[in-house]
């Protein structure tokens, strides 16, 4: 009865779960133990030139000039301190992290409608609704047998069918998964006694046995195995319980930031899809963006600083990207339309900072980028897409060579791949 109410509660909580698809006795793995992938999303288009691509002229911003723009190591950075009343502002969060920051300037998203942007940023695919998002991919290559393996707070989360998706909104409800089997989450008052709990897994274990000798239909195969999935899961999401914190953050990324980590801590979780939204700012851009970059920036700085504290830091990777950038211009409403050019950011394992790449004219639009030198040329350079980044992603994960990715394939030319990109 645990069993099929831990599954029910799984379902209600909007958690995906790695079932087994064998009818062999399943066996507890290994924590998962790194490199962990989180993508933050600012949902909606940000403003770039009031983050690491900042301009001052042609009436691009009405927030600074040329002259006011900050330099960080090779990072020019863009002056909004004095503009915003909470958050982290763009020249505190490089001036902390400048050193491991790659910035990638001039990126062509093609479209500028939400939707097929949202999906190129998050696969590198364009026209297909069937690829995985990054975080998907990665998760279902590296770590399909964990519980959590990828988790996802919004944005375009599709998986490909490769690994299921797992939303879980409040840290509480964390801790009423991992631990299914305490009265209202809580491991110090269990509904079984030890003993019954390994009489249970016994039981489990050689009906599972006799089971593989006989043929079964379908849907009883499907049940049998997500009953061994909760015997299993139910195990190891308890893992997670020692670092879920104890108090829950005001902030929404913040709170996302916290259910990734303890899964990551656990052991029982690969990657993380994070989001913030209402960055779409067609009216007043300069209040928006100004209230919303802080906060994007104060979650990243938030998830950092709490894996160091979890002794994870050196395993992270971590992409920060929108689906599109602004207008350089404004319109009536005093607002930025949308721009089908942008910038993304990255910092983590395997990746070389204090570095920019690629570049946009005074007039915000991308120039072509050399993608063997990776130096612009206005004359032979490419047009660099979410596909080429995409590639790189794949290839610095290890993953590029899997089945699954070449289920999912980008067919980026040799001649274009951004080998050097990580530096």
């Amino acid at each position: 009865m645990n069993r099929r109410n831990f599954v029910q509660l799984c379902g209600s909580a909007g958690l995906g779960l790695a079932v087994p698809t064998g009818l062999e006795a399943v066996e507890e793995p290994r924590p998962y133990e790194g490199p962990f992938y989180v993508v933050f999303n600012a949902s909606g288009g940000w403003d770039t030139t009031y983050m690491m691509d900042p301009k001052g002229v042609n009436d691009i911003n009405r927030l600074y000039k040329v002259g006011d723009i900050v330099t960080e190591g090779n990072h020019k950075v863009a002056p909004i301190a004095k503009h915003i009343k909470d958050g982290m502002s763009t020249e505190a969060f490089f001036k902390k992290y400048a050193s491991e920051l790659l910035v990638l300037n001039g990126m062509d998203y093609s479209v500028n409608n939400h939707d097929p942007c949202s999906r190129y940023m998050a696969t590198g695919k364009l026209d297909s609704l069937a690829y995985p998002t990054f975080a998907a991919l990665v998760a279902g290559c590296k770590g399909p047998k964990c519980p959590l393996a990828f988790l996802t707070f919004g944005n375009y989360s599709a998986t490909g069918n490769i690994v299921p998706m797992a939303r879980i909104p409040y840290l509480n409800s964390l801790n009423l998964i991992a631990n299914a089997d305490g009265v209202g989450g809580n491991d110090r008052s269990p509904y079984h006694d030890a003993f019954v709990t390994d009489r249970i897994e016994q039981a489990l274990a050689k009906k599972s046995e006799a089971d593989g000798i006989s043929p079964r239909l379908p849907r009883a195969e499907r049940g049998q195995s997500m009953l061994y999935a909760a015997q299993l899961n139910s195990k190891t999401l308890k893992w997670v319980t020692p670092f879920v914190p104890k108090t829950t953050p005001k902030e929404r990324l913040s709170q996302q930031a916290d259910i990734a980590l303890a899964s990551f801590k656990g052991g029982v979780g690969v990657s993380a899809n994070l989001s913030i939204g209402q960055f779409d700012s067609h009216n007043n851009n300069d209040p928006d963006q100004m209230k919303l970059i802080p906060e994007l920036l104060a979650g990243i700085d938030y998830l950092l600083k709490r894996a160091e504290e979890l002794k994870i830091r050196e395993q992270l990777v971590v992409v920060m990207q929108s689906e599109m950038g602004r207008t350089p211009n404004y319109n009536n409403g005093n607002g930025k339309d949308h721009w089908s050019i942008g910038s993304a950011m990255f910092l983590g394992r395997g990746i070389k900072g204090n570095r920019v790449v690629g570049a946009t004219d005074d007039k915000q639009f991308l120039v072509p980028l050399d993608p063997k030198t990776l130096q612009t040329d206005a004359k032979a350079g490419i047009r660099v897409r979410p596909e080429h980044v995409h590639a790189a992603l794949r290839s610095l994960a290890g993953i590029d060579g899997h089945a699954f990715a070449k289920q999912f394939p980008l067919e980026v030319p040799d001649a274009e791949q951004l080998n050097k990109l990580w530096g």
